[in-house]
């Protein structure tokens, strides 16, 4: 019965471990596409990598102008739900109403009461697809529009914040 303690004992360990190792990135974005383009030129995430290699999305930021939004992880069912048939990204992170969050969720989806996006895994030196979907006043999910990226590179810092308005 030795070995089971001393499993359980490096288990604990590393699982405390987890919160200071995980590490923030800030990956950028060139738009891939003419829809992109007209839509977001480029942007850098913020990603959060954890202990294991699991990634999440914390913000956005527009990488041609000043913007930026928080993304929290999550969303109804509903949303992967929306998608096209064949599309494999089903990550969901809520945009946040808060600051130009609310700006983005109408440049994006149109008429609609909040929005998400679902992405693909999130690696470094790799395309980006990306998935808009609304939820509009009558309770119904739709796909707004596909954003397509390519890899352009990961910055040293933080972008700067947008001003204060």
């Amino acid at each position: 019965m030795r070995i089971p303690t001393v499993v359980l004992s490096a288990t604990l360990v590393v699982a405390a471990a987890a919160p200071a190792r995980a590490d923030t990135r800030f990956l950028a974005y060139d738009a891939a596409d003419r829809v992109t383009q007209a839509m977001t030129r480029g942007l850098t995430l913020e990603v959060e990598r954890g202990l294991f290699g699991a990634v999440r999305l914390n913000g956005l930021y527009s990488t041609t102008s000043r913007g930026s939004a928080r993304l929290e992880r999550g969303g109804p069912d509903s949303v992967r739900r929306a998608l096209e048939p064949g599309a494999s990204e089903s990550d969901v992170y809520a945009i946040a109403q808060e600051g130009d969050g609310r700006g983005l969720s109408r440049a994006l989806c149109p008429g609609a009461d909040s929005a998400w996006l679902v992405a693909g895994r999130v690696r470094a030196a790799r395309p980006l697809t990306m998935h808009a979907v609304g939820r509009w006043a009558d309770g119904t999910f739709r796909r707004c529009v596909t954003l397509s990226y390519a890899w352009r590179g990961e910055w040293a810092t933080a972008p700067a914040p947008s001003p204060v308005e």
